[in-house]
C-alpha cells in the first residue's frame, strides 16, 4: 500500500471516529427550537429561491404541535454579501423577510453560514441549520473544521443540494456527516421533495430525534433516508 493510501485510510479511520464520538453525545429535547435557515442567494439560484419563499411556511406547520420553531434567515449573495435576520416564530414574518431579497451574482460563502451557525450556538442552543445551495467554491477543509465544530455543540447541518454538481454533492455530504447531521439531493422540478426535507428537519428541531422516527415511519422515502443518516 502506498503512502498516499495509507494517508487516506488514516484520514478516513479518523474522520470516522470522531463522528462517533459526535453521535453519541445527547440529542435535543423538545420546546420550542431555534433553527436557522440558510440559503444561496447566489444568480443560479434564483428559481429555486421563488420555491424556498412558497415553501417555508411547512418548517412552520410541521412542528405547531410539537412546542413550534423560532427560525432565522440567513443567506449570502453578491461580492462578499452575508445577512441574518432576527429569529421570527411566524411564517408571515419569515415569508416577508424571504420576499425583501433578490438574488446576485457572486462566489459562495457557506464558511461564513457555519462560522454564524456557531456563534449563535454558543450564544443560544441552536438546534438545526438548514443549508440549501447548489455548488461549492471554497476550501473544504475549513467547511470540514467548522463543520466539526457544530457537531461538538451538538447543532446539526442538513445540507441540501440541488442539481447535480458532484464536487458539490462531495463536500455538502461531509459537512453533513461531520456535524451530525445529513444529506439530501433534490429538483427543483420536484417541490414536494423539498417540502418533505424541510418538514423533517423542522419537526427534528422542533421534537428532536423521537418526532422525527414518528414523522419518518409515515412519510416519503426521502424523509426516509434523510432520517437513516442521523441515526
Amino acid at each position: 500500500m502506498s503512502d498516499k493510501e495509507l494517508r487516506t485510510k488514516s484520514d478516513k479511520q479518523s474522520i470516522d471516529q470522531f463522528i462517533n464520538e459526535v453521535r453519541k453525545l445527547p440529542k435535543h429535547g423538545g420546546g420550542q427550537g431555534r433553527l436557522i435557515f440558510a440559503l444561496d442567494a447566489t444568480a443560479s439560484r434564483e428559481a429555486t429561491w421563488d420555491q424556498a419563499c412558497h415553501l417555508q411556511s411547512e418548517l412552520f406547520m410541521a412542528t405547531r404541535d410539537l412546542g413550534g420553531l423560532a427560525i432565522q434567515l440567513c443567506y449570502y449573495r453578491g461580492f462578499g454579501e452575508f445577512k441574518a435576520t432576527g429569529f421570527v416564530s411566524e411564517t408571515g414574518q419569515l415569508l416577508n423577510l424571504m420576499n425583501g431579497v433578490s438574488c446576485l451574482g457572486g462566489r459562495t460563502q457557506i464558511s461564513r453560514v457555519l462560522a454564524h451557525a456557531v456563534k449563535e450556538t454558543r450564544e443560544e442552543s441552536v438546534k438545526a441549520v438548514v443549508f440549501i445551495g447548489d455548488c461549492c467554491e471554497e476550501p473544504v477543509d475549513e467547511l470540514c473544521h467548522t463543520a466539526g465544530e457544530l457537531g461538538m455543540l451538538r447543532t446539526p447541518v442538513f445540507m441540501f443540494h440541488e442539481g447535480a454538481d458532484t464536487h458539490a454533492r462531495a463536500v455538502f455530504q461531509q459537512v453533513s456527516k461531520l456535524s451530525g447531521g445529513a444529506y439530501a439531493p433534490f429538483d427543483r422540478n420536484s417541490p414536494q421533495v423539498l417540502k418533505d426535507l424541510m418538514a423533517a428537519v423542522a419537526v427534528y428541531a422542533s421534537g428532536g430525534a423521537k418526532a422525527l422516527q414518528d414523522f419518518s415511519s409515515r412519510s416519503s422515502p426521502e424523509v426516509k433516508r434523510l432520517t437513516q443518516q442521523i441515526k
